[in-house]
């Protein structure tokens, strides 16, 4: 033994004597007497202090891990409530009180780790109150009893210090250890040497009871297995679980050596394995088998099965990491051939991060497999630090995101671009925060691509889409369709975290980009989408938005559509005149220029009587021009009026001019997009309707005039007979009649499709325009009132059985001007032939006296005097009469279906109609006849 060893020796023995010298004489003191140290030390025997000593030295040399936290104020105020519970008040105050001047005792040799005095201290009275309680069985020898009751042995064997007091415990060692520390100036390496000391003791610088204990001290497990403990035993040996210099040290080399004696291969090899399988390559043991589909152990192999289990479980890794590098090597191989895609792209490299993370912790771990356990003990034989518990723990992390890697890779085999970035979106919405975090971190990579398409579409109007991966595509169409068809959502490209919302106004921003450019020539847009990305704090650079930040590229769209939009509008209003243009539509193809329209009709109605086939349109433009100039048309724009042309619509055999005569009017780019090849098709659908109500009317004016001179026929009535006067007058009241009643449909019909239904429209669609917020708007206001018009004109789907019974009235009134003009060409052509042959008549009684011959034509119709005149007059106006009634007859029970189907029409505004031609009712008080197939 060394000096040094003996001095620490000596601070023991003089720790251990001032201890003893301060106990007490008797436990069965009163309380009174307890609560005082004794003035009078008591020498104690050789047999207590030899025993007490190697208590001491035991404690000393232990190496004790407690298992609560190091907190001196929580101790303190543990023993203080342990005293105040068993009713010892005073004692709790004596305490304090001695707490409080050993706390304040700081600076050079003060005790530094307080907590760990009071601890000791603590536990060892919580062990003497143990042996009160135990059975007589294991009392006598009080190192077993402290070995069995896994507590601290006691401090001397008589029986008379059992009941030895927590507060003198504490108050003597807190004083005399603050004596001890500043008597001592090696007391720092005291504990250090203590364990070297314990066994040096064995070798006879102590007594031989002490090498006996160390014997009993290192074989207490056997002992306890078999309960031999010898008779002659006393006192206590500390025993501490966690002492890896006993028990620990012990079950350690019998666990190894067990384990040598199951396993055929050492778990250091089993390790490297399963750190090979790990990355895809199979080790010396663990192989992949293509039957099981994954890595496993030979059976042959003499392995337990919990370590089967174990490495099969660890090798999952390996699996999954197989998994996503195949698809990975496969993606890349398969880029330049297949449209793997940006996004496809993203996503492999997103996925390599990750894995070039997953090399460096089985780096890490490797190096680790290769170090030994570091050991406190130079006896325990070390083995590799790394074992198959310590992977399970390691690979507890990774193998979280290689699952949900391997998910990924199987859902997004067949998909790319936007889809592929919504299913990964998917499997963010997880509440593991890892699993959230490790989501997001993939999809920035993985949105990167379509995020940086969206701000080129926005601010640019570029679309770059080589692999269909964006969610807007492109075809190519004429300029006129750009708005229309040139560009469309594609819904299964559409990620989850883009609403449809967004979707759509995305697309229109960018067709509004294209538009301007293409169709209007005009960069102004470039200005506004700057403006737009400085007004939400963004740039228009490349790597600007990203996943995660909806919200900006909300507000990057809408800003964006706003000044876009308002730019693309106030173009089309002010240079290109949007407004103008319908009213000049409005005008002429739906006729609202009444003196143009009324000119038009005049000087071309004798071309258009004439067939189609022999009409020259050449000429029909001339007369349009010539209608132009001759009526307030002339005062509209150069522009305006070289646009409105002659159109002549494909003919059949037997049609008219009226049936093939047409107005058009050619918007030019880039109204063309609003005035589609279908719009003006429509429009040329109201004309022609329109046309024809107007021809209708004409027709019943030019009637009018016909039968208006009836003072020229009223000068001839007396001379004809009777018969033919009655005849003569009922025919012309029949043709008033009609002609009443057709005028009156005819008027209120062109009334209402003039003022009810034109000009209604047309108001609405002047509020819309000034309301329209982006081009979108002003199509659907448009559209809207297009069809308005159709849909009150009965030119709609719903009104085609109607439209047809409309357009057989008005080939009925036609038919009727034919029969008015021939009834009064009749009626004039009675009038002259009665004339001629009053002269003739005159003319033979002068030369009757001159000669007798009666020179007569046969067959001749003015040779046959007045009575053949009158027999033809008279066959004449029957048949006319009768014409007339059939006429009448069809027009009434047409007239009478058209009005009983005005009622179930949807449209709510066709009941004006009904009002106005039923304003006295008098259609209501004639029973409705049942119409039957008329065409």
């Amino acid at each position: 033994m060394d000096d040094g060893d003996r001095r620490a020796l000596d601070l023991v023995k003089e720790l251990v004597h001032r201890l003893l010298s301060n106990s007490p004489p008797s436990a069965t003191a009163d309380s009174h007497q307890s609560t005082t140290l004794n003035p009078n030390p008591i020498i104690p025997s050789d047999q207590q202090y030899h025993q007490a000593l190697r208590y001491a030295i035991r404690i000393l040399s232990s190496r004790m891990t407690p298992s609560i936290a190091a907190d001196e104020s929580a101790m303190v105020e543990s023993i203080k409530r342990r005293l105040a519970t068993q009713g010892k008040s005073s004692d709790a105050l004596t305490f304090a009180d001695v707490y409080t001047k050993f706390s304040l005792k700081t600076g050079q040799g003060s005790v530094r780790n307080k907590w760990a005095v009071l601890y000791l201290l603590k536990t060892v009275s919580e062990d003497r109150k143990i042996q009160k309680h135990q059975s007589t069985s294991v009392a006598p020898n009080g190192f077993l009893s402290s070995a069995l009751s896994g507590g601290l042995p006691e401090l001397v064997g008589s029986e008379s210090n059992r009941n030895f007091g927590l507060r003198n415990d504490c108050s003597k060692v807190l004083n005399n250890v603050q004596g001890y520390t500043d008597n001592s100036k090696d007391s720092r390496g005291l504990v250090g040497k203590l364990g070297k000391m314990e066994k040096g003791y064995s070798d006879g610088s102590l007594s031989d009871d002490f090498q006996s204990l160390n014997c009993v001290g290192d074989n207490s497990r056997v002992l306890r297995g078999k309960g031999e403990v010898g008779k002659g035993w006393s006192g206590g040996v500390l025993m501490v679980s966690k002492d890896p210099e006993n028990l620990r040290d012990m079950a350690y080399k019998e666990f190894v050596n067990l384990s040598k004696e199951e396993n055929e291969v050492s778990e250091d090899v089993l390790v490297r394995d399963v750190l090979y399988a790990c990355q895809g390559i199979d080790g010396k043991y663990v192989k992949y088998d293509k039957n099981e589909d994954g890595y496993v152990l030979p059976d042959w192999m003499k392995v337990p099965r919990a370590t089967r289990s174990v490495v099969r479980k660890l090798c999952e890794l390996g699996w999954l990491f197989r998994k996503v590098k195949g698809y990975i090597s496969d993606s890349m191989n398969q880029f330049p051939a297949q449209d793997v895609g940006t996004v496809g792209q993203a996503f492999c490299a997103a996925l390599q991060d990750e894995l070039s993370e997953y090399y460096k912790l089985l780096a890490v771990l490797e190096g680790q497999a290769m170090n030994p356990i570091p050991l406190g003990s130079e006896s325990a034989c070390s083995g590799s630090y790394m074992s198959l518990r310590r992977l399970s723990v390691w690979f507890a992390e990774p193998i979280v995101k290689m699952r949900l890697m391997a998910v990924l890779v199987d859902n997004c085999k067949s998909l790319k671009g936007g889809a592929m970035a919504g299913a990964i979106h998917m499997h963010a919405q997880h509440g593991d925060p890892l699993v959230n975090d490790f989501m997001k971190r993939l999809l920035r990579r993985v949105c990167s691509p379509l995020f940086e398409m969206v701000r080129r579409w926005v601010l640019e109007g570029e679309l770059e889409d080589i692999f269909a991966e964006f969610f807007i595509v492109s075809q190519p169409v004429k300029d006129e369709s750009l708005w229309r068809e040139g560009y469309r959502l594609h819904a299964a490209m559409l990620p989850a975290f883009i609403s449809q919302s967004l979707a759509k106004q995305i697309l229109r921003t960018g067709k509004s980009i294209n538009f301007l450019r293409v169709c209007c020539d005009d960069r102004g847009w470039a200005d506004a989408a700057t403006e737009a990305a400085t007004a939400v704090g963004t740039t228009t650079t490349r790597g600007s938005l990203g996943y995660g930040e909806t919200d900006a590229l909300e507000s990057l769209v809408t800003e964006a559509a706003k000044r876009i939009d308002t730019h693309l509008l106030e173009l089309m209003h002010k240079r290109y005149k949007f407004k103008e243009h319908c009213l000049a539509i409005k005008r002429y193809l739906l006729l609202g220029q009444g003196d143009f329209v009324q000119y038009l009709m005049d000087i071309v109605g004798p071309e258009l009587s004439e067939p189609a086939n022999t009409i020259s349109s050449f000429k029909l433009a001339t007369l349009l021009e010539s209608a132009i100039t001759s009526s307030n048309a002339q005062y509209d724009g150069c522009d305006i009026r070289a646009r409105l042309r002659v159109k002549m619509m494909p003919h059949k055999t037997g049609d008219r001019g009226w049936d093939v005569f047409s107005l058009e009017y050619d918007a030019g780019v880039p109204l063309n997009t609003i005035f589609t090849e279908s719009v003006m098709t429509r429009y040329i659908r109201v004309f022609n309707f329109l046309w024809k109500l107007r021809r209708v009317e004409h027709a019943l004016t030019g009637t009018w005039k016909t039968m208006k001179p009836n003072c020229i026929t009223s000068h001839f009535f007396s001379k004809l007979p009777q018969a033919v006067k009655l005849q003569l007058i009922l025919t012309s009241r029949k043709c008033q009649v009609l002609w009443d009643e057709m005028n009156h449909f005819v008027s209120n019909l062109q009334y209402y499709i003039m003022f009810e239904v034109l000009e209604v429209s047309w108001s609405n669609l002047v509020k819309e325009m000034e309301l329209s917020k982006d081009l979108d708007d002003l199509l659907a206001a448009h559209e809207k009132y297009l069809f308005s018009i159709l849909e009150k004109s009965l030119l709609g789907e719903r009104s085609q059985e109607l439209n047809k019974t409309l357009f057989v009235l008005f080939d009925l009134i036609l038919r009727f001007r034919s029969l008015a003009d021939r009834l009064y060409e009749g009626i004039n052509e009675l009038q002259s032939r009665t004339s001629e042959t009053s002269t003739n008549s005159r003319d033979k009684v002068k030369s009757r006296g001159k000669s007798n011959d009666k020179t007569s034509e046969p067959g001749s119709w003015l040779g046959e005097g007045r009575k053949a005149l009158t027999q033809r007059a008279g066959e004449f106006l029957k048949n006319m009469g009768n014409d007339m009634d059939v006429i009448g007859k069809d027009y009434t029970t047409i007239f009478e279906g058209f009005i009983s189907q005005l009622p179930v029409q949807q449209h709510i505004d066709l009941k004006f109609l009904m009002f106005r031609l039923n304003f006295t009712e008098f259609y209501s008080q004639i029973q409705p006849i049942t119409r039957g197939k008329l065409f």
